[in-house]
C-alpha cells in the first residue's frame, strides 16, 4: 500500500496526503503564482511619439513616449530618448493626443436616465412598478460602467445613491472594465418625496427632522464607508420664503456637515438657490453639486468660494432633459443615440403614446407654457453666466452630468454637458481641466490621477483628433487605458440583435437619418413579405427614409410586441405619421448578420 494517496479537491486541484510531497507541491505552486504576479507587475506598455495634454498648465507636449508598468505611469520622456525593451507592448501614438482619463463628478447609479426612474417627478408606477426600475439599474450596473469607460470616463462620482449600491460597488473595485467608483450614501434631507419613501436599503433619501437625528443618520451611513455625505438642501420656490426656510433648516445642515467632518468625510450639497449655496459654504460644505440658478452671483460670493476652496459642479444639461422629455420636444444626436442604453433612451419617447393621455398632455402643456419656457431660459442664462464668472475667477470647476435623471442618460450625456460648458464661455483647456484634474481634486486625489505624470494611475484616453481645436473630438477615442489595461472601446459593449433593432427604432423616432442608416449593412435588402424587393443598399435607405424624416415631424413608432429568436427580431409596430392621425400596424422581421441589419421583411 502506498505511503501517500492522490486526492482531488472540490476545485479540481490534485493534492497528496503525504506531508513532504504537499510541501514540495505547495512551494511549486507558490513560485508559479509569484512569477505570474511579478510578470503582471512588470509587464510594460509604451505609447510612443504621442502628444500629451498637460491639463494643469494648459499646453500640449509633443513627441513623447509614455511608459506604463502595471497600473501606473512609470516614465515619460521625449520619444527620441526612449529605450524600449524587446518584449514590451508598443502603441504608436503618432498624430494622436493623450489625455488623462475623464471624470464625471456627478452621477446617480440608482437612476436609469429613463422615463420611469423618478416617480417623484412623474408618477408612472401603475405602468412600470418602481421595483422593476430598481432591479434594472442593479442588473445593468456592469453595462453602465462599461458605457462610461467606452466614452473615456475612467472615474465616476455618485453623489447620492442607496445603501444597496454602496454594497454593490465593491464587486467592481478590481475590474479593468469599470471606472474607479466613488459614492455618497442616500441624500440627507429635510424633505422626502412620498413616492420615494419607505424603500429601506433601496431608498435614495434619509429624512432628518432634528439635529440629533441628523447626526445619527450620518453615523449610520458611515458603516458603508461612503466617500461623501450628501445633503439635499431643499427650501421651496416661493421667493418670499426661500431665505427664511434656508435658515430654518440650517441647524440640521450644519449638524450634518460637522458630524461628517468629525469623521473625516467630505460633504456634498445640492443647493441651487444663492442663499442655500452661501450658507452651505459658510458652514463648511466641500462640494456644491449644482449651479446657482435664481440670481447672478456677486463678487462677494465668488470670493467666498475661493476663500473656502469649495469646488463647484455646474450640471448645465440636466434641466433640459426634464423639460424636453415632458414637453415632448427631445432631440438626440447620432453620438447620443449610439452611446446611450437603447431601452432607457427609447423610454423617453413613451410620453408620446402613454395610455394615460390626460397625464401626458398635462405634463406637455405645463412644460410648454410661455411662462415656464421663459423661467427655464432665465435659470439657464443665470447658470451659464455664473459658470463663466466663477471659472474666470479661478474657482475650481468639476465636470458632472447628474446622469440618471430623466433625460440625462449615463455616459452619453457627457458630450452635451461639456458643449454647454463651452457655450458658457469656458475655453476648451478650462473644460479639459474641469473634466480631469479638477475631478480628482473633488476627492483630494489629484496626486493619484487626473493628469499624466510619472507615478500616477495609468488612466488615460488616446484620441485620434485634437479636442482643443474642437471639443467634440473628445469622442474620437482610439484607445482607453484604465488601471493600466489597454482597451479598445468598441469591445466594451456587445450589441445584441435586440439592442441593435432598438437603436434603429430610436433613430427612426428621433428622425436622425445618420444614426438610422448606421444600423444597416451596406448591401441591406428590404422586402415586402414574402419576396418583393423594395429597397437595396444603405444609400437607398438614406434617400427614402431621409425624405420621410424631413417631412414628417410627428412621426412616431411604438412597439406593441417583440419576439427575439437568435439573430432574428420580430416587431409588431404601430406607426403614427401625424399628430392625431390614423396609426398603421405592421409586422416587421429583422435579420441581423455581423452586427448589422442585413434583411428586413414588412407585412402590413
Amino acid at each position: 500500500m502506498p505511503i501517500y494517496q492522490r486526492n482531488t479537491s472540490a476545485a479540481g486541484i490534485a493534492y497528496f496526503t503525504n506531508p513532504i510531497q504537499n510541501i514540495m507541491i505547495n512551494k511549486s505552486i507558490f513560485i508559479l503564482c509569484l512569477l505570474f504576479a511579478v510578470s503582471r507587475i512588470f509587464s510594460q506598455t509604451y505609447i510612443t511619439n504621442v502628444t500629451i495634454a498637460d491639463v494643469e498648465h494648459q499646453k500640449y507636449i509633443a513627441g513623447q513616449t509614455v511608459e506604463i508598468t502595471g497600473d501606473k505611469i512609470s516614465g515619460i520622456q521625449p520619444a527620441t530618448n526612449a529605450k524600449i525593451p524587446a518584449n514590451a507592448t508598443i502603441i504608436d501614438g503618432s498624430g494622436k493626443y493623450l489625455l488623462p482619463g475623464l471624470v464625471d463628478a456627478h452621477i446617480h447609479f440608482s437612476q436609469s436616465g429613463g422615463l420611469y426612474t423618478r416617480p417623484d417627478a412623474i408618477d408612472l408606477r401603475k405602468i412600470r412598478p418602481y421595483g422593476l426600475e430598481i432591479d434594472w439599474v442593479h442588473k445593468h450596473m456592469d453595462e453602465t460602467l462599461r458605457r462610461y469607460l467606452q466614452n473615456g470616463i475612467t472615474c465616476v462620482i455618485d453623489v447620492g445613491t442607496t445603501n444597496n449600491f454602496l454594497k454593490q460597488r465593491a464587486s467592481f473595485a478590481s475590474s479593468t472594465n469599470s471606472p474607479s467608483i466613488y459614492m455618497a450614501g442616500p441624500l440627507l434631507t429635510t424633505y422626502e418625496p412620498p413616492a420615494l419613501s419607505n424603500l429601506g436599503d433601496d431608498g435614495p433619501f434619509n429624512l432628518a427632522t432634528s439635529v440629533e437625528q441628523a447626526k445619527d443618520l450620518v453615523r449610520a451611513q458611515l458603516i458603508y464607508h461612503p466617500d461623501f455625505i450628501k445633503i439635499w438642501y431643499i427650501v421651496g420656490r416661493d421667493t418670499n420664503l426661500i431665505e427664511a426656510n434656508a435658515r430654518k433648516h440650517l441647524p440640521i445642515v450644519k449638524a450634518i456637515i460637522d458630524e461628517a467632518h468629525k469623521n473625516k468625510t467630505k460633504v456634498a450639497i445640492h443647493a441651487t438657490d444663492r442663499i442655500t449655496a452661501q450658507l452651505s459654504v459658510e458652514n463648511g460644505c466641500d462640494y456644491l453639486v449644482h449651479s446657482v440658478d435664481n440670481e447672478i452671483l456677486s463678487d462677494e460670493f465668488v470670493q467666498l468660494l475661493k476663500k473656502h476652496g469649495t469646488i463647484l459642479c455646474p450640471t448645465l444639461f440636466v434641466h433640459d432633459g426634464y423639460g424636453n422629455t415632458f414637453g415632448q420636444r427631445l432631440t438626440m444626436t447620432e453620438h447620443e443615440i449610439k452611446m446611450s442604453d437603447p431601452f432607457q433612451l427609447g423610454s423617453l419617447l413613451d410620453m408620446k403614446h402613454l395610455q394615460d393621455t390626460t397625464l401626458s398632455n398635462r405634463y406637455k402643456a405645463a412644460s410648454s407654457t410661455p411662462e415656464r419656457i421663459a423661467s427655464d431660459r432665465t435659470h439657464k442664462s443665470n447658470m451659464m453666466a455664473n459658470l463663466k464668472k466663477l471659472s474666470d475667477a479661478g474657482v475650481i470647476i468639476a465636470t458632472g452630468t447628474d446622469a440618471g435623471n430623466i433625460g440625462t442618460l449615463h455616459a452619453s450625456s457627457y458630450l452635451p454637458e461639456i458643449k454647454a460648458m463651452q457655450a458658457s464661455g469656458m475655453s476648451n483647456w478650462q473644460i479639459l481641466q474641469a473634466s480631469t484634474i479638477n475631478g480628482a481634486k473633488v476627492l483630494d486625489r489629484e496626486r493619484e490621477f487626473g493628469s499624466i505624470a510619472k507615478g500616477k494611475l495609468a488612466n488615460m484616453v488616446l484620441l485620434d483628433a485634437d479636442p482643443i481645436t474642437a471639443i467634440e473630438n473628445i469622442t474620437q477615442i482610439n484607445l482607453v487605458i484604465n488601471k493600466g489595461a489597454v482597451i479598445d472601446p468598441d469591445t466594451l459593449i456587445k450589441e445584441t440583435p435586440e439592442n441593435l433593432v432598438q437603436r434603429q427604432l430610436n433613430a427612426y423616432n428621433f428622425r436622425n437619418i445618420d444614426a438610422f442608416v448606421d444600423t444597416y449593412a451596406e448591401d441591406v435588402e428590404i422586402y415586402e413579405h414574402p419576396d418583393k424587393l423594395l429597397m437595396k443598399g444603405k444609400e437607398a435607405i438614406r434617400k427614402n427614409y431621409g425624405a420621410r424624416f424631413a417631412t414628417t415631424p410627428e412621426l412616431h413608432c411604438e412597439i406593441l410586441e417583440r419576439t427575439v429568436k437568435g439573430n432574428v427580431v420580430i416587431d409588431t409596430e404601430s406607426v403614427q405619421y401625424e399628430n392625431g392621425g390614423q396609426k398603421v400596424i405592421a409586422n416587421v422581421t429583422y435579420h441581423i448578420e455581423n452586427g448589422k441589419i442585413q434583411k428586413v421583411y414588412l407585412l402590413r
